[in-house]
């Protein structure tokens, strides 16, 4: 350990030094003043054995003189610098060279510094010190980047791990889309659910309690990622297709069978579940309809999502729908309910603004209008799915380019074909 003193270096950032000199003399002198300000030091007589000493135990300090007999000091300097060494060495050159030509040879060698013989004890103890600030600085240095390569370890493994976490979350987020396409008689519902990252709030379904009705749907919840996915892992339970006794939109009649509530009272009820949660801040909205299959009469509730579309057999299409509230955001409130009528070839497109707030190359969002000529730029004669998966591949090609989805994309097509 170096002991600080009022002549010597006020530092212990050195504490062995090297003095290299073909002069007995010479080491003596540089050995005298350094022993008096705490430092021990190694002494060697020629560049060969220095190499050897740095080999095994490298010094903080080498204090080495330019001309001597076999390796020069400017040799040593070279090989000494080309050793594996962790930590950096602070190299003092001595000699009685004072010419810029020299100075940028010893610099280019990789020397820190040079002393002029003969050495002068406080200039000796100035050099010492200036090389203690820079070796201190460089060991602080050297712990920052220690500690920040272990947290940008530890942070790779957290992710890794979260990651591992996120692509299962997915797969169970999937589940809750058991099928994407299911016929229903003549008629047909298809979905499509495209998250922005592996998880996402946009949930779409189906299901029927039988009778030839038939409910269907499309959510986006308020934010992305995480707290998201669990919010529509709770509305894929109040809206399961597997377990009728726990869908909100579905009531028991005569013990005996279910039967479809009404869509408005559906988003009344999932308002009141939502908003009697405390711990709920999210939000979300839906369009959710039912279907008679003998009629073609469909009745929907439009609760802050985006207009439906409705596709006429002859090519015409129009929005219905009035807006609404979204869910979640005010406690007792009513939601109104409209209706349309479709004839056989007719389809109705629910879809999230994942479409039409999507940046384009040519700049601004895509809007309502935009999307309406989408749907009619796709294939007239592809169904289901088909249309559906065309439908997202237009998208892509107009998004912006080198820009990935910034939200989740999701829709849900019902296809009328009469009784």
């Amino acid at each position: 350990m170096l002991v600080k003193s009022d002549t010597g270096p006020a530092t212990d950032a050195i504490q062995r030094v090297l003095v290299v000199d073909d002069s007995r003399l010479q080491r003596h002198i540089l050995i005298s003043s350094l022993k008096k300000w705490g430092v021990e030091v190694i002494e060697a007589e020629s560049g060969e054995q220095a190499m050897e000493i740095c080999r095994t135990a490298p010094p903080d300090v080498v204090l080495s003189d330019w001309m001597m007999p076999g390796m020069s000091g400017l040799e040593f300097c070279r090989a000494f610098r080309a050793l594996p060494n962790e930590g950096y060495v602070y190299f003092i050159l001595l000699t009685s060279k004072s010419e810029k030509n020299d100075i940028a040879k010893g610099l280019d060698a990789g020397a820190d510094d040079f002393l002029i013989k003969p050495v002068n004890s406080h200039e000796l103890r100035a050099r010492i010190s200036a090389g203690a600030r820079i070796l201190s600085m460089q060991r602080e240095l050297s712990e920052k980047n220690r500690v920040i390569s272990e947290t940008v370890d530890k942070l790779r493994k957290a992710h890794d791990a979260i990651d591992k976490d996120l692509i299962q979350a997915r797969k169970i987020q999937e589940s809750l889309v058991p099928e994407l396409t299911r016929d229903f008689g003549a008629s047909r519902v298809s979905l499509l659910l495209k998250p922005c990252g592996h998880i996402g709030g946009d949930l779409v379904g189906m299901f029927s309690p039988g009778g030839a009705r038939i409910g269907f749907y499309c959510i986006d919840v308020s934010g992305h990622g995480i707290t998201s996915a669990m919010m529509t892992a709770k509305l894929g339970g109040y809206l399961s297709s597997t377990y009728f006794d726990q869908n909100v939109a579905m009531e028991k009649r005569h013990e005996s069978f279910y039967a479809l509530r009404p869509p408005a009272e559906v988003a009344r009820i999932l308002n009141d579940r939502v908003t009697a949660d405390a711990g709920v801040e999210e939000y979300f909205t839906m369009i959710y309809g039912t279907a008679d299959l003998r009629s073609g009469h469909v009745d929907m509730v439009q609760a802050g999502h985006p207009h439906p579309l409705i596709l006429r057999r002859d090519g015409s299409a129009a929005f219905l729908g009035d807006g609404g509230v979204p869910i979640g955001l005010l406690p007792d409130l009513d939601y109104d309910q409209f209706e349309t009528v479709l004839a056989p070839g007719d389809r109705l497109l629910f879809y999230s603004d994942g479409f039409t707030e999507c940046n384009l190359a040519c700049g601004g969002m895509l809007d309502s209008d935009g999307f309406q000529k989408l749907v009619q730029s796709c294939d007239a004669g592809q169904t289901g799915q088909e249309f559906l998966d065309d439908l997202f591949w237009q998208l892509r090609q107009i998004m912006a380019p080198g820009q990935g989805m910034e939200d989740d994309v999701s829709a849900t097509l019902f296809e009328y074909w009469g009784p």
